[in-house]
């Protein structure tokens, strides 16, 4: 039987092995041009990602909470050292989050965090700030969201402005919407 840490190293191999091999140079071209050459592209359509990703999950079904956790890490990262990380690969690190926010701990906090902080795209933030930390946090009570709220209060004082706007996005998620102006009875009809 295989330790977690090989579980996690196959995962990681077969994502990105499928990922390269559902590319097309000219989808990764327009990735490239349009992220700046911050990061680099397989050219995998957002449909092959999401689909790797639940191919993986199928394959390496008995992922724990740190093996999903590890996983994005080895994801997010660059595929070899000396490589610039790969959109595809973090954006299956995003799917993969989405797909196990269940499993996810207040303290996973600080690993999104340093996925705020390089991830160089709102293309990747923005999911996995609606798709992952605000349902995440909207289920966590007691003292694991007052460690969260402590996490987040750093945020909004951070230098980086990627977090201070991840934490007004947080806010603006968890604030109650207005109630409607106006004659209210003409709407409800």
């Amino acid at each position: 039987m295989s330790s977690p840490l090989d579980q996690v190293a196959a995962a990681a191999g077969f994502i990105d092995r499928t990922l390269q091999n559902e590319g097309a140079w000219y989808r990764a071209d327009d990735v490239e041009g349009r992220l700046g050459g911050k990061l680099s592209s397989y050219g995998s359509s957002v449909g092959a990602v999401r689909g790797t990703v639940r191919d993986a999950l199928r394959k390496y079904n008995d992922l724990d909470h740190d093996a999903v956790v590890q996983l994005a890490s080895a994801l997010w990262g660059q595929p070899r050292p000396g490589s610039r990380a790969v959109f595809e690969r973090r954006l299956a690190a995003v799917v993969l989050l989405q797909s196990n926010r269940a499993l996810l701990r207040h303290s996973d906090l600080t690993r999104i965090e340093g996925f705020l902080r390089s991830a160089g795209t709102r293309e990747l933030t923005e999911p996995l700030l609606a798709d992952v930390v605000a349902p995440f946090l909207a289920r966590l009570g007691g003292r694991d969201r007052q460690r969260a709220d402590v996490v987040l209060a750093r945020w909004r004082t951070d230098s980086d402005s990627q977090l201070r706007a991840a934490a007004a996005f947080i806010h603006q998620q968890a604030a109650p919407e207005a109630p409607p102006q106006g004659d209210t009875h003409e709407r409800s009809l």
